[in-house]
């Protein structure tokens, strides 16, 4: 893992190159700690510099900038690939020789063998990097297939910027960039900044499985974009042409696929370990891991004082159980409100997901005894794991079989009858976990009786501000993968439909981001088993009874844990891994939210309208209504818009 940034301007335009690229390596050096290194090309413009966090081939031989055997690349790399040592058996026995044990290397030696693109088909892995041809003077910046590690790119002036991090774009002086309005509506939706957006214009996020090619051609201002995997494609494939295997089958083949990719995953050169919550996905995780382990696994947890929020002591039974090397901290209230002010700076833009900060301190905690560490994270994505999508499939079988006019005139109806029959409205809302009292019971269901797909209905239940347009002054929310609903899905299944949405929008934008930034912050490396491409093409071609079933959500990943951990260990409601975001807001955190929200000061920085914010903080902080989720999405872009400057 690696932190990684650089840029291209005409020849002889920055009087010194190399004190750029310090400084832009500097502002992600916790990325990588035990290194620095650049290189520049003063006749192309060509700048790279890079911060290491040293995992496989410690030695100087792993070190970046790295040239290519023949001269031609020079590469900066950011991630691991996992099938690194078959990848250079193959090259081996093509004659190629190798100075050191790095994937770096091989990965350079891959491209100079078989191309850029068949090398990244071949490739198992998570990355982000920059490889300049020296031959066809051409820049590629390429990210992984899902999006584990991030990667920034966009012209200020005329010099194209790329890093890990957004810190590393600003070190550059030709840095200019405004907020983009259209992007901070995003953040009010979902709690983040979607692909391919970014919280500043012209700044953009390379999406999941493309390579961007910027060439002479268009004076390295506009790339040409390749896209070499497709989760998209993946899905719509799997459903089409599906495996025909019994559950037995398809059991054991997902069991094997997963300890394939969890025994990639645990080849370090450093101190491995990983995280467990005692939940299902970390359980199952961590279960394999020892399974394949000659000594003890080394596992962590963060404990809560808040029986509401905290798994410590479930996370503690089943490492007994499995015999792992348990580290566990309890945190109090205070530990975690330390970490407040310090959001802006460790997320390097406007990021609302609260549960933040508990992966903060848990990566923290990790940190301590570890390099790597292994995440139970994307086994709700994958195996339809949230409770929201069975719920919106229940409230559309519900409300889906009406013609969409008969639903709207019944919906304007309601919106004038009287609210006596409420208790009738609440029962038909209490399975889609909307129900309320009154007339904000009443609103949801005429919201919902107006939806005219399934897509749109799911927007509505994910979605936090239902219109952040009309709270983000003077701007239009753009399309993504949650809200472009005239998006083609080839896919029949409704389940399947809404868990390849989160897989293009809420895993990379939240999840990932989350894992990574947090992570990163300590110098910890998060490595994902579940989001091994070959495990995913082949859970695309299982039907979806076979990932879940009535009563058993993951079915997959508990039926394979129950060949390792007996069922009184797991089997209990799901707790998640939040903090009291309500709560918080009108106790200890009130004084710091209101002088964030004070009116003068939104009305001097012209974002938000004032009339809606203030309204819902007073509703909030009266007791009226839990608004805490909304009012985090307006905090935490003014509390990084007060630390960016």
């Amino acid at each position: 893992m690696c932190g990684i940034a650089g840029f291209i301007e005409p020849p002889g335009q920055s009087a010194d190159i190399d004190a750029v690229l310090r400084r832009m390596g500097e502002a992600i050096s916790h990325r990588g700690p035990d290194s620095w290194g650049q290189w520049s090309d003063p006749k192309s413009g060509v700048g790279f510099s890079h911060r290491r966090l040293a995992i496989v081939d410690l030695s100087a031989e792993g070190h970046q900038p790295m040239h290519s055997n023949s001269g031609r690349y020079v590469l900066i790399y950011n991630g691991e690939v996992y099938n690194f040592q078959e990848l250079r058996k193959e090259l081996e026995s093509h004659g190629e020789r190798f100075r050191g044990h790095s994937d770096t290397e091989v990965l350079l030696a891959g491209i100079e063998a078989w191309g850029l693109f068949e090398t990244l088909k071949r490739a198992v892995g998570m990355f982000a990097f920059a490889l300049w041809d020296m031959s066809d003077r051409v820049l590629h910046l390429g990210r992984d297939r899902m999006g584990e590690k991030p990667l920034y790119y966009g012209v200020q002036g005329n010099t194209l910027l790329f890093g890990s991090e957004l810190k590393a774009l600003r070190a550059h002086p030709r840095w200019d960039a405004e907020v983009n309005r259209d992007a901070l509506c995003l953040l009010l939706r979902n709690s983040y900044i979607a692909e391919p957006y970014s919280i500043y214009q012209g700044i953009s996020k390379l999406q999941p499985g493309t390579v961007a090619s910027f060439s002479e051609r268009s004076k390295y201002t506009t790339p040409e974009i390749t896209q070499y995997w497709s989760l998209q494609a993946a899905a719509e494939e799997g459903e089409r042409n599906p495996l025909s295997l019994n559950y037995a089958e398809a059991l054991d083949e997902f069991e094997r696929l997963l300890r394939q990719a969890i025994r990639g995953q645990m080849i370090s050169d450093v101190p491995l370990g990983a995280f467990l919550s005692g939940g299902v996905d970390s359980s199952t995780i961590v279960s394999l891991m020892q399974d394949e382990s000659n000594s003890p696994v080394k596992t962590f947890t963060i404990g809560f004082n808040e029986s509401k929020y905290n798994e410590a002591e479930y996370a503690k039974a089943v490492a007994a159980h499995l015999g792992t090397d348990h580290f566990e901290t309890y945190v109090s209230a205070q530990d975690a409100l330390d970490v407040v002010p310090m959001l802006p700076t460790l997320f390097d833009e406007p990021f609302a997901d609260p549960s933040m900060i508990p992966t903060y301190l848990v990566s923290k905690l990790t940190r301590s005894k570890v390099t790597v560490s292994l995440s139970g994270d994307a086994g709700d994505e994958l195996l339809a794991g949230y409770r929201r999508y069975h719920e919106t499939a229940s409230m559309w079988k519900k409300i889906g079989w009406a013609p969409l006019p008969l639903r709207r005139a019944f919906a304007s109806m309601l919106g004038s009858a009287p609210l006596r029959s409420q208790p009738m409205w609440n029962r038909l809302l209490s399975s889609h976990g909307s129900a309320g009292s009154g007339e904000e019971s009443l609103q949801k269901l005429i919201e919902v009786l107006r939806m005219d797909s399934a897509r749109g209905l799911y927007k509505r239940v994910l979605g936090h501000w239902k219109d952040p347009a009309s709270v983000v002054l003077g701007s239009q929310e753009p399309l993504t993968a949650l809200s472009d609903l005239d998006r083609p899905l080839a896919l029949e299944t409704l389940l399947h439909q809404l868990m390849c949405i989160d897989c293009l929008g809420y895993l990379p934008g939240d999840i990932l981001t989350k894992v990574d930034r947090a992570g990163m912050a300590v110098s910890l490396e998060s490595r994902i088993p579940m989001l091994d491409h070959r495990l995913i093409e082949f859970l695309w071609k299982l039907p979806i009874e076979q990932k879940c079933a009535p009563g058993r959500s993951k079915r997959l990943l508990r039926d394979v844990l129950d060949r390792y951990v007996p069922k009184h260990l797991i089997e209990r409601p799901k707790t998640g891994f939040g903090i009291p975001v309500h709560q918080w807001l009108r106790e200890p955190l009130r004084d710091w939210a209101e002088s964030l929200l004070d009116e003068k000061q939104l009305r001097e920085q012209g974002f938000f309208n004032v009339e809606v914010v203030r309204r819902t903080w007073q509703s909030h902080i009266t007791g009226d209504r839990d608004l805490g989720f909304y009012l985090w999405d307006i905090l935490m872009f003014q509390s990084w818009l007060e630390q960016s400057g």
